[in-house]
């Protein structure tokens, strides 16, 4: 199988782009930032609120656990601001949704911290996405009551496809689906000559 998920031991880095840098996320080492995160009042379409660290923990080293699925802490120059969770959508549910394509990749960006804004991180997440070149597109399926980050993605280029409904494993979800190609995303960021481009950071 073609990589599309970059991998390393539980806290090393694998990417970085100036002072944003991206680690393995370390389930243990890790779940004090994340618990705090996910239980804050923005996170509550993320669905983990009700959590225990521990539970918190077990279901981040079941994640490790697979090799279609991948969590990730990102931090501006060495301060967590960020986890992203990147998949093979042909391996989860959202399959059951909508014609998985070769080279998809699926997507969830959660924000942390105010430290770093979207404006910032944006782009440099989503060169991440793309650091590996099987990658020819990343898909997203945010919750369609989330009017926020439906908002952020299509800020960030990415392009609506439509609700879409499936059983996801926090229950039934009903989500806007969108696309990002490579293709766009790499116009896009050579429109903004102050963004990281694609492609041009360090995977490791």
């Amino acid at each position: 199988m073609t990589e599309r998920l970059l991998t390393g031991e539980p806290g090393s880095e694998v990417w970085r782009s100036g002072a944003i840098s991206v680690h393995v996320l370390d389930p243990a080492a890790d779940v004090d930032v994340l618990h705090a995160w996910v239980t804050g009042p923005n996170a509550a379409f993320f669905g983990l609120g009700a959590l225990t660290r521990d539970e918190l923990r077990e279901t981040y080293e079941f994640v490790a656990s697979l090799p279609t699925h991948h969590a990730y802490l990102v931090r501006d120059a060495g301060e967590p601001v960020a986890m992203v969770q990147l998949y093979h959508p042909e391996d989860d549910p959202v399959a059951a949704a909508y014609d998985v394509e070769p080279g998809d990749v699926g997507a969830h960006f959660f924000l942390g911290s105010r430290r770093s804004g979207w404006p910032a991180l944006g782009p440099a997440l989503l060169a991440f996405g793309f650091a590996l070149p099987a990658v020819r597109r990343i898909v997203v399926e945010p919750d369609v009551r989330h009017r926020a980050a439906i908002a952020r993605m299509v800020a960030m280029g990415f392009e609506p496809a439509g609700k879409i409904h499936f059983e996801s494993p926090h229950g039934p979800k009903d989500a806007m689906l969108a696309f990002l190609t490579r293709e766009r995303a790499l116009a896009l960021s050579r429109g903004r000559p102050t963004s990281r481009g694609v492609g041009n950071s360090t995977a490791r």
